[in-house]
């Protein structure tokens, strides 16, 4: 089944969407992070079919979120590397995960992740880029740019 295209809205998070929209790539997405790069890793460990599975694979290369890079010539054998771009993907995905622990984990969270830094492993937080305050639904409020018309949303969350 082709997924409708959201590459003419004018919408940041539709743009995000058209990358990795649908399941099968935010799963492939999460395994990167968790450090799997093989094609037949990523068929073993998330149970797809090969033949969606090459296609999301090339999708997320195409949107420039990975890279393909061999590592084998006979016979021919990829990896499936982070970019920059793919790597900015990070906390979605961890955002995701924190909603899943919070919302759908009755046993607790299945992977739990830690700040090498500090050995803590609380959940990771949004937080101003100026003042370092952390920002949270209520916290901000958004503003259409001017060139894309009048319009101006001065509260996001009702409460």
């Amino acid at each position: 089944m082709e997924l409708k295209s959201f590459a003419g809205m004018d919408c940041s998070v539709a743009q995000c969407l058209d990358a990795v929209g649908d399941r099968w790539s935010v799963l492939i997405m999460r395994d990167v992070f968790l450090g799997v790069s093989r094609f037949d890793s990523f068929h073993q460990r998330l149970g797809i079919s090969r033949n969606i599975l090459q296609i999301r694979l090339t999708k997320l290369v195409e949107a420039g979120l990975l890279d393909r890079v061999p590592y084998c010539e006979h016979p021919p054998r990829f990896e499936y590397r982070l970019t920059d771009k793919g790597r900015d993907l990070w906390t979605v995905i961890t955002a995701m995960r924190q909603w899943g622990d919070q919302y759908a984990a009755p046993n607790g969270p299945p992977v739990v992740v830690t700040h090498k830094s500090c050995g803590h492993h609380d959940p990771l937080v949004l937080t101003c880029a100026h003042c370092g305050e952390q920002v949270g639904p209520r916290d901000v409020a958004a503003t259409v740019e001017a060139h894309r018309g009048p319009v101006s949303v001065t509260k996001v969350v009702r409460t």
